[in-house]
């Protein structure tokens, strides 16, 4: 999403993050990797249990909660105008624009 950022903002597309992590936590990681974008911290896990990323995830044999990696385009009125759940970070810029440009 960092390197799609110049496109998307031509297109009026902003993009968001939300993470459990806290905002320390996202400040480090963003200056880590310049993502440019924000990170909204989601502790409690409301957001993510309101859009449904919030699962069981199975890692080397061991059942744990945690986020399921997805993406979502919200038009401007706050519908949902696309989902994609489960999908790679490599797949997600592909993916949305494909959408946006159909």
């Amino acid at each position: 999403m960092r390197d799609a950022r110049p496109r998307l903002e031509k297109m009026g597309v902003a993009a968001i993050g939300v993470s459990p992590d806290t905002p320390r936590k996202q400040k480090n990681f963003d200056a880590k990797h310049t993502l440019g974008f924000p990170l909204l911290s989601d502790p409690e896990h409301r957001m993510a249990k309101a859009y449904g990323v919030w699962g069981e995830k199975k890692m080397y044999g061991k059942t744990f909660m945690g986020i399921v990696r997805s993406a979502f385009l919200v038009d401007a009125e706050g519908h949902l105008a696309a989902v994609w759940y489960k999908i790679s970070p490599k797949n997600t810029v592909p993916e949305l624009f494909k959408v946006l440009t159909a």
